[in-house]
């Protein structure tokens, strides 16, 4: 155990001395976070800014006039002419494309052509079609005599807000947000992904170059070779542990600084009354919280439902759970082979649970206590990913212990057969080996 320390603490040590190691721990947090916003702004940024002129031929005479301009959107109107005419002078035009809608609008909805020579956008596509059947819905409420339609529509239009509440046994009251939970559940997985990706492939690495510079011969005389192996994984593991609390410790700084500058002084608002008027104290922090900000209110308030000591206690453990069982895997690969291009038939398998794992955390944001949500966060290799886009959801203990106990066999049994391979495949060079070769390896007795 001495000598698996020893080895762990120089991976450990070699690894936080790094200047990258050091950047990337102090920057990490706001990377992350600049990374997701950038995802969010992106996903977000669906407007066009170009101003597209649009010609409409409408051979109804329905429609003219009635498809509105937006800011980035022209329609021109169009008659005495026809439409080959129309196609043939497009590409020396400035029409962006030609809106043509057939008489057979009437009884085949499909019955509208937009020609351009560039491929429409979905928004583009999404605008006409709606104030056309806008349009067409207007047309069949007049054939039963309605007059004043779009007052009519806006007076019985309404807009529902479902707020979720969370009961507990006893009683309590949560407000919730799926939304926000399913935020979480994606932030957490998607970085026990990335991470048990990362560093597993940095431990692969370490050891094929070990192995590559003849160093891995002078180590052994000195530890086993399971022994060596335990004390990279664990190194590494330590490294990434170490990384992970300065991002929270971070984290929790940014938190906090943004409730500080967003939302009001609780303890100067508290000062300002005396004890005996607590209640009317804490009606006016919340009073003006609310006109402070009542979006950052409404999160944080939303923050509060999610039991982040849940959170935090089994992100950590299905971080180490899920490094160990993979990064002792990985490290198996980097034994049984030469270099680095060796290892993508090997490679492929181990990573296929990972990938497989983040298909079903899609899945389990529609319905994390659906079955497949819940066998695969079962599952020792996918239950990393799975289980954390469900905890955000609520998952009785029980379902988390099983996980829980079943990664740490997995663990035990995987580190196991991962030895047999490194033991052998660490002092084996020039060889080609397959599947077949790492199966008898398994087999030798001590």
């Amino acid at each position: 155990m001495n000598k698996i320390w020893l080895v762990t603490q120089r991976e450990l040590l070699t690894r936080i001395r790094k200047r990258s190691f050091i950047i990337m721990s102090l920057l990490g947090p706001v990377l992350i976070a600049g990374f997701f916003a950038m995802m969010a702004y992106f996903a977000g940024a669906t407007e066009d800014t170009h101003v597209r002129k649009i010609a409409v031929y409408d051979s109804t005479g329905i429609f003219i006039k009635k498809i509105p301009d937006t800011q980035y959107l022209k329609f021109e109107y169009l008659s005495g002419v026809k439409l080959p005419d129309l196609k043939k002078i497009l590409k020396t035009s400035n029409y962006y494309g030609i809106l043509y809608i057939s008489p057979a609008i009437a009884h085949n909805m499909s019955a509208v052509q937009l020609y351009s020579f560039d491929q429409p956008a979905m928004n583009i596509k999404q605008y006409i079609s709606s104030v056309i059947e806008k349009e067409i819905r207007n047309q069949k409420l007049l054939a039963y005599h309605l007059e004043n339609i779009d007052n009519i529509l806006k007076s019985v239009e309404t807009n529902v807000t479902v707020e979720t509440v969370k009961l507990s046994e006893s009683g309590d009251e949560k407000k919730t947000s799926t939304e926000l939970s399913m935020g979480v559940a994606y932030i957490s997985s998607f970085l026990i992904y990335m991470f048990i990706l990362l560093f597993g492939v940095q431990v692969m690495r370490g050891v094929i170059e070990e192995k590559s510079n003849r160093i891995v011969e002078v180590i052994i005389s000195s530890v086993k070779p399971f022994q060596l192996m335990m004390g990279k994984v664990l190194g590494v593991a330590l490294t990434a542990l170490i990384q992970f609390s300065i991002w929270i410790v971070l984290s929790i700084i940014l938190i906090s600084a943004v409730k500080a500058a967003f939302l009001p002084d609780v303890s100067a608002v508290s000062a300002a009354h005396p004890p005996q008027d607590l209640m009317a104290t804490a009606g006016q922090v919340h009073q003006q919280a609310q006109q402070a900000s009542p979006e950052l209110t409404g999160i944080f308030s939303m923050l509060d439902s999610i039991d982040f000591y849940v959170m935090i206690g089994a992100f950590l453990f299905y971080f180490i759970g899920g490094f160990l069982l993979y990064s002792s895997m990985f490290a198996a690969v980097g034994a049984a082979v030469d270099n680095e291009a060796d290892t993508q038939q090997f490679v492929m398998p181990i990573t296929l649970p990972l990938i497989v794992g983040i298909m079903v955390m899609v899945s389990a944001f529609q319905n994390p206590s659906g079955p497949i949500a819940f066998w695969f966060s079962i599952i020792p290799l996918t239950s990393p990913i799975v289980m954390m886009a469900r905890i955000p959801f609520g998952v009785p203990y029980g379902q988390i212990i099983l996980s829980m106990g079943l990664l740490v066999a997995t663990f035990i049994g995987s580190i196991w057969m991962a030895g047999k391979i490194y033991r052998t495949g660490i002092l084996l060079y020039g060889k080609k080996v397959n599947y077949k070769e790492m199966i008898k390896w398994l087999r030798y007795k001590n």
